[in-house]
């Protein structure tokens, strides 16, 4: 599973939306550039740029600051929020974004989002909002379409899609959990990449978010920023997570480990003796580095 940390970009600054609503904005960094540099210094595999001038009011300015990320990073950037014409898709790729992440446009126009991913194969990323229903909500959680998320799955992964991001309207992810239901039926309908893009509350939902699965399918990624900013887990506590999911412990997790050290602690009196065990399962965790 991939790591992106979020910078959403309003003004020029870097903000944060508690509830996903811009005039409750609340600015983080006044250097965009400063702190993109910051998340993948700390273990960002990805970035996921939003364009909230674009999104809410059609405004561009923020163009060219999200060409110097793009240029600043040595780690693919998907950049979203307003991209609703053909024109400002080939703008941003032509800036070096690695995708361009869509939502309103796929679902009001999907004849012209097929064309679209015959131009630019694999380069187009659906982001989806979902309400507790999975109803699909557009234009900013504005409006309802009356279409479902199995639907729309179906109808876009047959137009080409790159990829998938899941968001649920209207959660607070700093005390609600992730929407585990719309994230399972996701990865079970489609091949594409799904990707976890409403953020978590902590560590435990990180956990849980790996260990949804669909046959041999999991989540490909997960979406952070404000949950690392209010200090619930550091972006480095997150990566090792991530990294810890791909390593294989013969028919063992990670987890299952770490599970298994506590217990065997509770039955052994010399501390020596648990204290090599847990060095030793660092040291799987390691890849076995000599």
């Amino acid at each position: 599973m991939e790591l992106y940390a979020r910078v959403n970009i309003l003004d020029g600054r870097a903000v944060r939306l508690p509830h996903g609503d811009i005039s409750e904005v609340i600015s983080l960094d006044d250097d965009p550039v400063n702190r993109a540099r910051g998340w993948v210094s700390k273990g960002a595999h990805r970035l996921h740029i939003v364009d909230l001038d674009a999104a809410a009011h059609g405004d561009y300015k923020n163009r060219g600051l999200i060409g110097d990320i793009i240029k600043a990073v040595d780690v693919p950037v998907q950049v979203g929020g307003g991209i609703r014409s053909e024109a400002e898709i080939a703008r941003v790729l032509g800036m070096g974004a690695w995708r361009v992440v869509i939502g309103t446009l796929a679902m009001i126009d999907q004849v012209l989002f097929w064309e679209l991913n015959r131009k630019y194969p694999h380069r187009l990323v659906v982001s989806l909002d979902v309400r507790p229903d999975l109803e699909i909500v557009i234009k900013g959680w504005t409006e309802q379409t009356g279409e479902y998320l199995e639907e729309t799955l179906i109808n876009l992964s047959s137009g080409g899609a790159a990829g998938f991001m899941i968001s649920e309207v209207g959660r607070d992810a700093l005390s609600e959990p992730p929407n585990y239901e719309a994230l399972e039926l996701a990865i079970g309908i489609v091949d594409e990449p799904v990707v976890a893009a409403g953020g978590v509350r902590d560590c435990d939902d990180i956990a849980r978010l790996m260990a949804i699965s669909s046959g041999d399918k999991k989540l490909a990624g997960l979406v952070v920023g404000r949950e690392v900013t209010a200090g619930r887990f550091s972006m480095e506590e997150a990566a090792r997570a991530l990294s810890e999911a791909g390593i294989a412990f013969g028919p063992w997790s990670r987890p299952d480990l770490d599970a298994a050290i506590v217990k065997y602690r509770s039955h052994i009196t010399d501390e020596a003796d648990a204290d090599a065990a847990t060095t030793f399962v660092e040291w799987l965790g390691s890849g076995g580095a000599e």
